[in-house]
């Protein structure tokens, strides 16, 4: 909740700046400097002086993790007494903020490691973190005295007039997090809100680890000649996706229908989760979990994300030969055969290393940032093919660290994401700032022999994509740690990754990296003109799938249906998908963001719509205008969470925004 908001989290990093290295171009056109950074060894582990994970001490080993939340917990008392006694003003803020930092710099590091970790004692150690952690915020986010002491400042006129924006800002969303938590219930409704919080801790855990597992069917179940298109495990097939990608039908079909196969532990898991939130919300004084969900974001209320059923396109896909297996495979074969978009063809040209060159070139060009490596100690990550970035401004020098883990591994998770390991803050105690630092997660392959990491344009937008949250997290350069960088409202959070998705597919950025591995040639300009009209394709029934998603999400967190959760998305399925329902499949046991999104899958959309704005007004007479890169970092990144979301909005195009 509000004093660890970790989803996407100290030791040795000072201030010193990392000054640019000589760089040097190759034959190809891709600097050495990157050329390096991704196939060399100039990132060969620094040995003369072994630390723990992300220079932690005590993360040498997994048994650092009960040393590390032991000093945390023990720290939190400290504080808690500090910010329940300190006189109303700034400094109970600051004191807010040291405690979820304290809090934070522990817990978030440890959501990470326990799905990133190749190594299970990590990921087991982490997780009896996490949980430990959890359950220590939710107490205090119904500790009836740090709630005092903040509503001693708040209900003070005089004192909140003296306060600066941000601090006010940090103080009221504070106040927020004690109030949807049940601040203002007794003692015996408070502890049972606690209760149905750690409770909905080990089901979100369930549910995600539950969400990416296989299913299996014996062998002898599927036709022989399929069987290679399986992983298998002794007698049985094992099916760990959809396989959406293939172009035989009858593949797409098994794989859809057996990945898709109910699973009555998860169903159970799942039905209780979203009964537990509906309780919780319910028990805290909210008409339901999306009403509880949406305060504070730029949509505000359901009512606002259910209006989307308006927003249905006329492209009607009721085929009765078109099945759900077929949509996302069909969608890239129109796309392919229309304008001879072949992932093959492009991927020559979009070497990781010319790629990373390209972003290090939009962001010095934008903002005067420069990405710069910069060789881990022993044991500082977690794999050897991890590579740690200094962020470093022209002017203002270090801004933080990225880690880049970018390639395939065994128990990795799938899906790309960012990570905030720790937040960036003013530290009043040392009279510094605190660094940030992110871990941005993808799944390459990894290079060969005879060529580097080849991208196709999907993974080419998808590393843009993260890099754009990173980016956010490197100049979100506030003051609390409570709102740095990306810690702000989910449907805003998205749009500085999603406006990064319109550079990677522009020729005027594009052309400034993109060069084929092998001769040095430019991707002709017309190759990139076809793959930007290809995006339109089969445009209308993606935003209706997107529609989709967020009405079932929302349904799921409205009050009670008296109906199974399936039955629900059979329904809405019909209404706004228009693709019949495949019977004895339940879709939903895979939908992983009902944990970190519950009750806000709509902001890919909303977030989508805003970032197209920003580009629009900011950068499509010119991507590489430095004016409006600064204007777009003072307006809408530079506050992170500090400010209201709709206000960075309308500060960036100067006009009012209704919604």
């Amino acid at each position: 909740m509000g004093w660890c908001m970790s989803v996407q989290y100290v030791g040795r990093y000072g201030t010193k700046t990392t000054k640019p290295m000589n760089i040097q171009e190759n034959s190809c056109g891709i600097t050495v400097h990157w050329m390096m950074m991704i196939c060399g060894n100039i990132f060969s582990v620094c040995d003369l002086c072994s630390q723990g994970l992300f220079g932690v001490p005590e993360l040498r080993s997994p048994s650092g993790f009960q040393v590390a939340t032991k000093a945390a917990l023990k720290n939190t008392e400290e504080l808690v007494k500090k910010a329940c006694s300190c006189s109303p003003g700034v400094e109970t803020v600051e004191a807010f903020d040291q405690l979820s930092d304290g809090l934070c710099k522990v817990a978030d590091l440890a959501d990470f490691v326990k799905v990133a970790h190749p190594d299970s004692g990590f990921r087991e150690a982490a997780e009896r973190t996490c949980v430990e952690i959890g359950t220590v915020v939710e107490k205090l986010n119904t500790n009836v005295e740090l709630c005092k002491s903040l509503k001693k400042l708040l209900d003070n006129s005089d004192v909140v007039a003296k306060l600066d924006p941000d601090s006010r800002r940090v103080a009221e969303l504070f106040m927020f997090d004690f109030e949807i938590s049940g601040i203002h219930l007794d003692d015996e409704l408070r502890k049972k809100a606690v209760a149905l919080h750690v409770k909905l801790l080990d089901l979100n855990n369930e549910f995600l680890v539950g969400s990416h597992m296989p299913n299996r069917i014996a062998r002898s179940a599927i036709p022989e000649h399929l069987h290679l298109h399986f992983a298998s495990e002794g007698s049985f097939i094992q099916v760990g996706g959809l396989h959406a990608d293939s172009p035989d039908d009858l593949v797409r079909e098994i794989a859809y229908r057996i990945y898709l196969y109910p699973n009555a532990d998860i169903m159970e898991c799942l039905e209780e989760l979203l009964k537990c939130r509906y309780k919780l919300a319910k028990l805290v004084g909210y008409e339901s979990y999306g009403h509880r969900a949406l305060k504070g974001t730029m949509a505000k209320t359901p009512a606002l994300i259910l209006m989307m059923r308006d927003m249905k396109k006329k492209l009607n896909p009721r085929n009765s030969e078109l099945m759900p297996w077929d949509h996302p495979y069909l969608s890239g074969v129109l796309r392919a055969e229309r304008y001879n978009i072949e992932p093959s063809l492009y991927s020559p040209y979009l070497s990781l290393g010319s790629c990373m060159e390209g972003l290090n070139n939009l962001f010095t060009q934008l903002y005067g940032v420069s990405l710069m490596s910069e060789p881990p100690r022993a044991g500082e990550v977690w794999s050897d093919d991890v590579r740690k970035l200094a962020v470093v401004h022209e002017t203002e020098g270090l801004l933080g660290y990225i880690y880049c883990d970018f390639f395939h591994r065994a128990d990795k998770p799938h899906q790309d994401c960012h990570f905030t390991i720790r937040g960036g803050r003013w530290c009043q105690e040392t009279g510094q700032y605190q660094l940030p630092v992110v871990v941005l997660m993808l799944s390459l392959p990894l290079p060969t022999k005879s060529a580097p990491t080849l991208l196709t344009p999907g993974m080419m937008e998808n590393l843009f994509h993260e890099m754009g949250h990173a980016m956010h997290s490197m100049l979100g350069r506030t003051r609390y740690q409570h709102v740095t960088g990306t810690r702000c409202a989910t449907d805003f959070a998205e749009v500085p990754s999603i406006l990064m998705e319109y550079f990677a597919t522009d020729y005027r950025v594009i052309s400034q990296f993109a060069r084929h591995y092998e001769t040095g040639q430019p991707l002709p300009e017309s190759m990139v003109a076809r793959l930007c009209e290809s995006k339109k394709v089969c445009g209308a029934a993606d935003t209706q799938l997107q529609i989709f998603y967020a009405v079932l999400d929302q349904l799921y967190h409205s009050a009670p249906q008296n109906r199974s959760t399936t039955e629900i998305l059979k329904e809405m399925q019909q209404k706004f998908y228009g693709l019949p329902y495949t019977p004895n499949t339940a879709w939903q046991l895979r939908f992983s963001h009902l944990i970190g999104y519950g009750a806000k899958y709509y902001s890919y959309l909303m977030s989508r719509a805003v970032a197209s704005m920003v580009w629009k007004q900011c950068f499509v007479q010119d991507p590489l205008n430095r004016d409006m890169g600064e204007r777009y970092r003072q307006e809408m990144l530079a506050h992170g969470g500090a400010k209201e979301p709709m206000l960075m909005v309308e500060g960036n195009t100067s006009h009012m925004i209704v919604i």
